[in-house]
């Protein structure tokens, strides 16, 4: 994958603050646009504002697999980024226009540059590992806006939930340590709270991740493997990178190490990274049944 030549000393955690800060998403909302020559233009200016995903796709070719691949995340993604698909048998100056020698082509595009993604078809774990590569140069450049829905299910309403108002404040002024606060504030009431409980995870790793050299980090815990502190701040890099696979391998490998208070204090932050990937993701799923062998 070829991406925009960005570049950034230091991890920028905007993108995930963002996402923090994003309300819940509604049954029914959708984060994905068919695009013409009529709309092409206006949709690729959103580009300056957060990242677009352009589908270039054609129902000849056998690969209705991967749009609904692609439909889904972006669903998903709830305004991380739009999708916008390209029928090229209708709109065939817009492949023209970008060079589409074959299709199904997936191209990214960042404050109005092009980076081409793939060209065939891609299974949904290879497209979405693909495509948090591009959020996390966005990110890295201060693009970290979302994508408004294009349309939405009944009943949706964009009142926010007046429990995370001082959360949400904090977050705005880059207080993540007060975040934190007022998310165990909301715990100590409703301590099984999903919403609570996966923000509080993710405001939990902007505070411990903010200011990090990434490179010092990696670096340190691959001199120090042994080291608690090394192996959690290198997971909370990779999880930050979009790489949770290697978070969880990492710390599932260090609990088979360990026992007593340190291996609880592991097995804790392992919890909490699961919160902020996703109960469902496969990467969690996995990495469940490995830390129940690894405690068994």
């Amino acid at each position: 994958m070829t991406l925009p030549k960005f570049t950034s000393r230091a991890m920028d955690l905007s993108g995930i603050a963002a996402a923090a800060k994003a309300p819940p998403v509604p049954p029914g909302v959708s984060f994905v646009i068919e695009v013409d020559e009529s709309n092409f233009e206006s949709v690729m200016q959103l580009s300056t504002r957060h990242p677009v995903v352009v589908e270039l796709y054609s129902p000849r070719a056998n690969a209705q697999g991967l749009s609904d691949d692609l439909i889904a995340l972006a669903n998903a993604a709830a305004g991380a980024y739009l999708l916008a698909r390209v029928n090229v048998d209708v709109s065939g100056t817009i492949a023209q226009a970008l060079g589409i020698q074959a299709v199904p082509t997936v191209i990214g595009v960042i404050a109005g540059q092009l980076a081409p993604l793939f060209q065939g078809t891609r299974s949904k774990a290879e497209a979405d590992a693909v495509i948090a590569q591009l959020l996390q140069v966005a990110a890295s450049n201060g693009l970290v806006g979302r994508a408004d829905p294009v349309a939405g299910g009944a009943g949706e309403t964009d009142e926010a939930d007046p429990r995370f108002a001082e959360a949400d404040a904090a977050l705005e002024r880059g207080d993540f340590a007060a975040a934190v606060v007022e998310y165990d504030k909301i715990l100590a009431q409703t301590p099984n709270d999903p919403e609570a409980k996966a923000g509080r995870a993710q405001v939990a790793l902007l505070a411990r991740s903010a200011g990090a050299d990434p490179s010092a980090v990696l670096l340190r815990a691959a001199s120090e493997p042994a080291s608690v502190d090394a192996q959690l701040a290198a997971a909370d890099l990779e999880i930050l990178a979009g790489q949770p696979d290697q978070a969880f391998d990492r710390l599932i490998g260090l609990i088979r190490e360990l026992a007593g208070v340190e291996r609880d204090a592991v097995r804790v932050r392992l919890l909490e990274l699961f919160e902020i990937v996703g109960s469902s993701e496969p990467a969690v799923l996995k990495a469940r049944r490995d830390l129940m062998s690894a405690l068994f």
